[in-house]
C-alpha cells in the first residue's frame, strides 16, 4: 500500500508515460483523451487497492482488472509499468510491428495484462463471469472493470448490468469513467444514458458517484466499499485530465502531438 501522497505521484508518473509513450508513437493509435481521464482511477487501484504482484503472476488469489473501453490502453500500460512489469524500454515499442504493446490490449499475463480487450461492451460480462468462478471455486479475489460512458451506449452492458445482481455476484466492482465524450462528440449529443445511477440502482447495484480525477476521494471510497452485492463506481471525470491542451477537448480523443504540444505539456506537468 502506498500513502495519498505517493498516489498523486503515482498518477503524475501516470500521466507523463501516457504523453511520453503517445508521442513517440506519432501518428499510430494512442487515444489520449480516455488514457488520461482515467489515469487517477487505474493510479488507486493498482498502487492501493488490488492485490497483485509481479513476483507472483499466476498468484490465484490476485485481483483480476479488466479495461473494458480498451482505447484507453496507455493508462493500462502505464499503471503496469508503474508495477514493475515491465520496462520503459519494452513499452516504448508500442504499436511497432510486433510489440507486445497495441492499440488495444492483447493478452499477456507475462505483462500483468490479464484480458484482450477492445470492442465496446465485452469487458462487464468477462467481470462477471471471473466473479462468478470466484464464488464456485472458493477463490478469494476481486474483479474490477473499467468502462467507458460512451461504451455504455452498448446493450451489452446493460445486459450484463441486469445479470450481475441477479447471480448475486458480490466480489465484483465496475467503474465507469465519466468523461461525458465518446469518438465523435458529446454523449448527450450522440446517445444520452443519464440518469447512470438511477438505472443502475434499479437494476441492484451498490451505486457511488465521486470525482474521478480526485485520488483521495478515490482512495476513500475503496477504503470503505461494501461488498455486500456488485458494486458501480460513477467516476465523474475530464477527458484528457492533466494538460491544458487536451482538457475537455475531443480533439484529443485520437489526437497526434506535436514536439511543441509535447514540450509544453512536460513543462506544465513539472510545474
Amino acid at each position: 500500500m502506498i500513502s495519498h501522497i505517493d498516489l498523486k505521484k503515482y498518477a503524475k508518473n501516470l500521466r507523463k508515460t501516457i504523453l511520453n509513450t503517445a508521442y513517440k508513437a506519432g501518428s499510430k493509435s494512442a487515444h489520449i483523451g480516455g488514457a488520461l481521464s482515467s489515469a487517477d482511477i487505474i493510479s488507486v487501484l493498482f498502487g492501493k487497492v488490488m492485490n497483485f504482484d509481479k513476483e507472483n503472476r499466476d498468484y490465484q488469489k490476485r485481483d483480476r482488472f479488466i479495461l473494458s473501453k480498451g482505447h484507453a490502453c496507455l493508462a493500462y500500460y502505464a499503471g503496469l509499468l508503474e508495477k514493475g512489469f515491465f520496462s520503459q524500454e519494452e513499452l516504448n515499442t508500442f504499436e511497432e510491428d510486433g510489440s507486445n504493446f497495441l492499440g488495444h490490449p492483447v493478452m499477456n499475463k507475462n505483462l500483468g495484462i490479464e484480458f484482450s480487450t477492445g470492442s465496446l461492451g465485452m469487458g462487464l460480462s468477462i467481470g462477471i463471469g471471473l466473479a462468478l468462478a470466484s464464488k464456485k471455486k472458493k477463490i478469494d479475489f476481486k474483479t474490477f472493470v473499467l468502462l467507458g460512458d460512451g461504451e455504455c451506449n452498448e446493450g451489452s452492458v446493460w445486459e450484463a448490468a441486469m445479470c450481475a445482481p441477479n447471480l448475486k455476484i458480490e466480489n465484483l466492482v465496475a467503474i465507469i469513467d465519466k468523461n461525458k465524450f465518446q469518438q465523435t462528440g458529446t454523449n448527450s449529443e450522440i446517445m444520452n444514458v443519464d440518469p447512470l445511477d438511477e438505472k443502475w440502482s434499479t437494476f441492484g447495484w451498490n451505486v457511488s458517484s465521486i470525482n474521478g480525477n480526485d485520488v483521495l476521494a478515490l482512495a476513500d471510497y475503496f477504503d470503505n466499499i461494501d461488498y455486500k452485492k456488485p458494486n458501480l463506481l460513477i467516476a465523474n471525470t475530464t477527458k484528457g485530465k492533466g494538460f491544458k491542451f487536451s482538457e475537455n477537448n475531443n480533439a484529443w480523443h485520437h489526437g497526434v502531438l506535436s514536439k511543441k504540444i509535447y514540450e509544453d505539456a512536460l513543462d506544465e506537468i513539472e510545474k
